[in-house]
């Protein structure tokens, strides 16, 4: 399953949160990556996340906040085996996505500190005890 950034989501992304900017990381995963790595989780697929295309880059918070709350609802070991982050343009970004963002946000994980919601979001997908629940989670 491969998922397109510029083409599947927005040419334009934002930073952060949704209090902040449009097109943020946090609406990203609410909107669009949460679901689609559901399906490749129950599917035993790869999900290959494509960043090249986008129309001015990415910030590393829009990345963080996105790949992060992955982590927290999943858990870095399924991450790792479910995604693969490709870009030829801005290579920098896969090595600092599984070197600082996935271990920190398993430690957040870990240690129950939940990510920041700075808008509503319809119920989304998490991981609980080997079973994919959906509900607003806080």
């Amino acid at each position: 399953m491969v998922f397109y950034i510029a083409k599947d989501y927005s040419p334009y992304t934002g930073i952060r949160h949704c209090d902040t900017s449009d097109f943020s990381g946090e609406d990203f995963y609410h909107t669009k990556l949460n679901a689609a790595f559901k399906e490749a989780f129950e599917k035993k697929e790869k999900l290959t996340l494509v960043l090249d295309g986008s129309k001015d880059g990415y910030a590393p918070s829009f990345l963080d906040e996105a790949l992060g709350n992955l982590v927290y609802d999943f858990g870095e070991e399924n991450v790792r085996n479910h995604v693969e982050i490709v870009s030829e343009r801005e290579s920098q970004w896969p090595a600092m996505l599984y070197q600082r963002t996935y271990p920190e946000w398993e430690k957040r994980r870990i240690d129950q500190n939940p990510p920041v919601q700075t808008a509503s979001h319809p119920a989304w997908y998490r991981l609980v005890n080997g079973k994919i629940e959906c509900k607003v989670w806080n």
